[in-house]
């Protein structure tokens, strides 16, 4: 059973004109807020084992389609590539039945919601891989529906890490359906499973250290494992990881690909950096460390976001935050950031 998304009239809504002089943007990662009434499609045995989660206030838009649009016209955002918000706790369930069943009914609701402005719009599907081919027949489906792209976790099931064989055929099918595989931050077997409040220092330990690590690890298994050699057209996202540190330990993979080439047998033929400036895309959000690096790298591979309708949102002066970021930089260059880049990966028809 599939839960409505309340459709009000969208008379006038695509007569909506951006603010004079506004950058056309698309935001790379934005999140939905998904009603409790979604997971009353789940059979009684499976709701009941939901983890409770409490969220804090958002914007209407979180919820109601119409809402958001008029929000995002006003903050000169044309279009969004959508995440869950509650779903991202999913990931870490060892419950294979309740995540499958919990992200089919997501995909089916997130689908549903798109079609309010299906040019505006583009919903990203939540894949479950305990098993690999059901989440290939899910991705299938999910994209017979109109979503774009794949979801899955960012830190694996420690049985089933990304070096091993166990993701070959997700790999080949999303290179395939040419569909970007997104990992995004607090989603799997690490950070977003620990449910003890940090304070004071160990807090920011877990903000900043331990999601640093999860994403850099990540990216580290998904190069060192041979994935991008081979299936040359598979992508992947890393979202809202932020830029400012991947020069720094792309040129240090560099350096030790280098130095222990010629004695260690490697999986890869090339340098991580060229692997990851053909295969690998990342978002930014609020990170001036690394967008003071656009004029030499990360041009092509980097994608901006105002991670809507979350506390840390850029809205409503998202326009302000992209200036703050991107002067000095030409106008191709920040129109490929803000919006070409996640166009053409996602194939987004805008």
């Amino acid at each position: 059973m599939q839960t409505p998304v309340t459709q009000r009239s969208l008379s006038g809504l695509s007569e909506l004109e951006l603010p004079e002089g506004a950058p056309l943007m698309v935001s790379a990662d934005s999140h939905v807020m998904e009603p409790d009434a979604v997971w009353d499609a789940l059979p009684k045995h499976l709701r009941a084992k939901l983890p409770e989660v409490k969220f804090g206030p958002t914007p209407a838009g979180g919820a109601d389609a119409v809402a958001r649009i008029k929000d995002q016209a006003a903050d000169g955002v044309v279009a969004e590539i959508l995440f869950p918000n509650y779903g991202m706790v999913l990931f870490g369930l060892d419950d294979v039945e309740l995540q499958q069943e919990a992200f089919r009914i997501y995909n089916d609701w997130l689908a549903d919601f798109c079609k309010t402005a299906p040019r505006r719009l583009f919903g990203v599907p939540c894949i479950s891989l305990h098993d690999v081919d059901a989440g290939v027949k899910e991705l299938e489906r999910a994209h017979a529906m109109g979503l774009v792209g794949a979801m899955i976790w960012q830190v694996p099931d420690p049985r089933l890490p990304f070096m091993s064989e166990h993701y070959e055929k997700f790999w080949a099918a999303a290179a395939e359906m040419r569909a970007p595989v997104n990992c995004h931050i607090l989603t799997g077997h690490s950070y977003a499973m620990d449910r003890r409040k940090a304070v004071g220092a160990e807090r920011i330990r877990k903000a900043v250290n331990q999601k640093q690590d999860d994403t850099i690890r990540t990216l580290f298994d998904l190069i060192f494992s041979g994935a991008f050699e081979r299936h040359p057209a598979l992508r992947v996202v890393l979202a809202e990881s932020e830029i400012g540190w991947a020069p720094f330990i792309l040129q240090q993979w560099d350096y030790y690909f280098e130095r222990f080439g010629a004695t260690d047998d490697m999986p890869i033929r090339r340098r991580p950096s060229e692997i990851f400036a053909e295969h690998v895309y990342v978002t930014f959000l609020e990170d001036f460390a690394g967008t003071r690096n656009f004029s030499w790298w990360g041009q092509r591979n980097c994608m901006w976001s105002n991670d809507y309708p979350h506390f840390n949102m850029t809205f409503p002066h998202s326009r302000q935050n992209v200036a703050r970021h991107l002067s000095g930089l030409s106008e191709d260059v920040r129109r490929r950031l803000v919006r070409d880049n996640a166009v053409e990966l996602y194939r987004l028809d805008i």
